[in-house]
C-alpha cells in the first residue's frame, strides 16, 4: 500500500484519533491547515449561487467592493471561461480565508446595493412623540439593539450590515423559524438613513415577520410610530430623491420657456394668420403649465400608479338594480409605463391630453404615494 503524504497522513491520524477519543491533531498542524481550507457545504454553495447571477461585466468590480479577496487574487482571476468553472475558482481562493457565511451575507448586500432595481422597494415613515428630542445616531447601538430584538424573538434569524459611502445603513436579514434554519435565499433587505423618519424595505418572504421587523426598526432608530407611506418602486434612488425633496419642485425660480418660432408646428404659412397665432399661443400654454406642473427637471422614474375607486351609484331617477345597492361600486385603475411621470409629463404636449392634467396624476411626487383610494365624500 502506498504510504500516505503529511496532510493525507494527517487525516488519517485525526480519524484514528477520534475513533479513540482523542483530540486529532494539534491547532497549526497541517491537518489543521488542510481542515481549514475546507469550505462549509452550505457556504460553498451560497457563493457558487452568488457568483452565477451576477453579470460578469460587473463580477471584478463587485468582488473588488466586497473587499474580502486581495487585489493579487483577483487578478488571478480568469474570467474567459465558463460561469460554473469560475465560481470554483472563486470557491478555492474563499477556502484559504476560511470564508463564513457572514462574509457570503456581505457579498449578497454588495450585489444588492449594485442592482437594487431588481428590488421592489416599499417606503415607511417613522416618527417619535411630539416634543421628543431627535438623539444622536450611534451606529454600534443601532445595529446591536435591532440584531438582539430580532434574535430573542425569533432563535433561527441572521442579520448583516453594511454601509453605503452616503451613510446609508444596509441590513440583510434571512428569516428562519424554530424549526429551520434561516432561508439565505429569500433575504429581506432594509434601507435605513440615520437621523430621517425614512426607511426602504423590499418583500418580506415571511408575512408573519413584518411587526417583528417594524418593531426592530423603531427600537433600534428610537421612534415610536411607523407607517407605509403607499409608495413603491424598483428605483430605489427615485423613491429616495421623492422623499427627501432631492429635485426642484419650484417652476417659479426655472423661467427657461422658450418662445416657439413660427413655422415650427408644421402649418402651410398661408394658412389664416389668426388661425398661425391661436396655435402658437395654446402651444405656449401647455408648455407653460407643463412646466408649471412639472417643472424642467427629469422627473423621478416610477413604474406605477394605482387608483382604487368606491363611489355609490348617483341618479335622479329613483329605482333600479344600481340604485337600490347598498355596497358600492368599486374599480381599480392602474398606469404603468418604464417611467411614468415623464410619460404623463409628455402628455399634453403630444396632444394626448389636455392642460393641466387632473391633480390626481401630478401629485404623485408631492403627496409622496403612488397607491391611492379614493372614496365619496
Amino acid at each position: 500500500m502506498r504510504r500516505p503524504g503529511p496532510v493525507g497522513g494527517a487525516r488519517a491520524h485525526w480519524r484514528l484519533r477520534k475513533r479513540r477519543g482523542g483530540k486529532g491533531c494539534r491547532r497549526g498542524g497541517r491537518c489543521g491547515q488542510a481542515r481549514a481550507r475546507k469550505m462549509d457545504e452550505n457556504v460553498a454553495e451560497f457563493l457558487r449561487r452568488s457568483i452565477l447571477k451576477i453579470p460578469l461585466h460587473v463580477i471584478k468590480t463587485i468582488l473588488k467592493t466586497w473587499d474580502f479577496l486581495s487585489e493579487n487574487q483577483l487578478e488571478t482571476i480568469n474570467l474567459r471561461q465558463r460561469k460554473e468553472s469560475l465560481a470554483q475558482e472563486i470557491i478555492l481562493l474563499c477556502e484559504g480565508k476560511n470564508a463564513t457565511l457572514d462574509d457570503m451575507a456581505l457579498l449578497d448586500i454588495v450585489y444588492t446595493q449594485v442592482h437594487r432595481h431588481k428590488k421592489l422597494w416599499d417606503v415607511f415613515e417613522m416618527s417619535k412623540e411630539p416634543g421628543e428630542d431627535v438623539d444622536l445616531f450611534d451606529m454600534k447601538q443601532f445595529q446591536g439593539s435591532f440584531k438582539k430584538i430580532l434574535q430573542r424573538a425569533l432563535k433561527n434569524v441572521s442579520v448583516n450590515f453594511r454601509v453605503d459611502q452616503k451613510n446609508a445603513v444596509w441590513i440583510r436579514v434571512a428569516w428562519g423559524t424554530q424549526h429551520s434554519q434561516p432561508n439565505q435565499y429569500k433575504p429581506t433587505f432594509v434601507v435605513y438613513y440615520p437621523q430621517t423618519p425614512y426607511v426602504f424595505i423590499s418583500n418580506c418572504p415571511l408575512k408573519s415577520t413584518v411587526p417583528l421587523l417594524h418593531q426592530a426598526l423603531k427600537v433600534a432608530s428610537k421612534h415610536h410610530q411607523m407607517v407605509h407611506l403607499n409608495l413603491r418602486s424598483r428605483h430605489l434612488d427615485s423613491l429616495k430623491a421623492i422623499v427627501f425633496r432631492e429635485y426642484n419642485q419650484n417652476f417659479d425660480s426655472h423661467n427657461t420657456t422658450v418662445p416657439l418660432q413660427e413655422g415650427s408646428f408644421g402649418l402651410d404659412m398661408n394658412l389664416d394668420s389668426n388661425i398661425i397665432l391661436e396655435n402658437k399661443e395654446e402651444k405656449e400654454r401647455i408648455q407653460r403649465v407643463t412646466q408649471e406642473t412639472f417643472g424642467t427637471y427629469s422627473q423621478p422614474q416610477l413604474e406605477f400608479a394605482q387608483y382604487k375607486l368606491e363611489t355609490r351609484f348617483k341618479s335622479d331617477i329613483s329605482g333600479g338594480i344600481l340604485a337600490d345597492r347598498k355596497e358600492p361600486l368599486r374599480c381599480l385603475i392602474k398606469f404603468s409605463s418604464p417611467h411614468l411621470l415623464e410619460a404623463l409629463k409628455s402628455l399634453a404636449p403630444a396632444g394626448i391630453a389636455d392642460a393641466p392634467l387632473s391633480p390626481l396624476l401630478t401629485c404623485i411626487p408631492s403627496k409622496k404615494m403612488n397607491y391611492f383610494k379614493i372614496r365619496d365624500k
